[in-house]
């Protein structure tokens, strides 16, 4: 079955250059021009990832994004930000409120439709049964669940895959560059800033509660878990 993409925008023109870009490669695209009716679509519609315009009529983006997070059925639904908001706050917050992935107006259909099939790869991809376990945090790759101390923490799609690949490198260093690779499958050919990475680490950590301070920063370089005792002040 063809992947759905739900397009959120309250402007024609760019709703028709999607559809141009994305049906040729065989997507089903759907389409809503506010807020509510976005929101009513993705429970509806189901789809299969969601691109987000900010700026949008009742009930902007950073709500309907923080609302889509809020529920179990949507909470792990891809999300792209298309938005001509290219301030670096505004792409923080959305990053942070559980965005996959923030492009900025104008914007090539090309490495658009890239970036839409990076995430369908990423989330299509089946995990492994395995659990690792470091401390009080259990990660449950099969039924991709994460508890701290008994109690269920809720990760976006990005958060785990981070948690994933800092538990599977047992305690080595990895940086940013190999995280984007591994975790975004964003290689030279699409352009991601590596402040994503520490914008994620960051939102990890605060979940995580305490068991966030065994992600270690190696500065200049990038992140490490400490899988024996975590630092009573982690870098931030």
């Amino acid at each position: 079955m063809d992947s759905k993409i739900l397009i959120v925008e309250d402007e024609q023109s760019v709703v028709n250059l999607l559809r141009k870009g994305l049906e040729p490669e065989g997507f089903q695209v759907i389409a809503a021009y506010n807020g509510q009716a976005g929101l009513r679509a993705v429970t509806e519609a189901r789809p299969d990832l969601l691109i987000l315009d900010l700026t949008l009529p009742g009930l902007d983006g950073f709500e309907l994004c923080r609302r889509i997070r809020k529920q179990p059925e949507t909470a792990r639904l891809p999300i792209l930000v298309l938005s001509g908001r290219a301030e670096e706050v505004d792409k923080v917050v959305m990053l942070e409120l559980g965005a996959d992935d923030y492009v900025t107006k104008p914007f090539s259909p090309k490495e658009l439709v890239a970036r839409v099939k990076t995430l369908l790869r990423r989330v299509s991809t089946p995990a492994l049964p395995q659990v690792l376990r470091v401390g009080t945090l259990e990660v449950d790759l099969d039924r991709y669940t994460v508890h701290v101390a008994g109690q269920p923490t809720s990760l976006t799609a990005k958060e785990f895959e981070l948690l994933k690949a800092l538990l599977e490198a047992r305690e080595r260093t990895l940086n940013r560059a190999f995280l984007l690779e591994q975790v975004w499958q964003y290689g030279e050919e699409l352009e991601i800033e590596t402040r994503t990475v520490d914008v994620h680490i960051r939102s990890l950590r605060k979940k995580l509660g305490s068991e966030g301070a065994r992600i270690i920063t190696v500065r200049n370089v990038g992140y490490r878990l400490d899988a024996t005792s975590p630092p009573v002040n982690p870098a931030p």
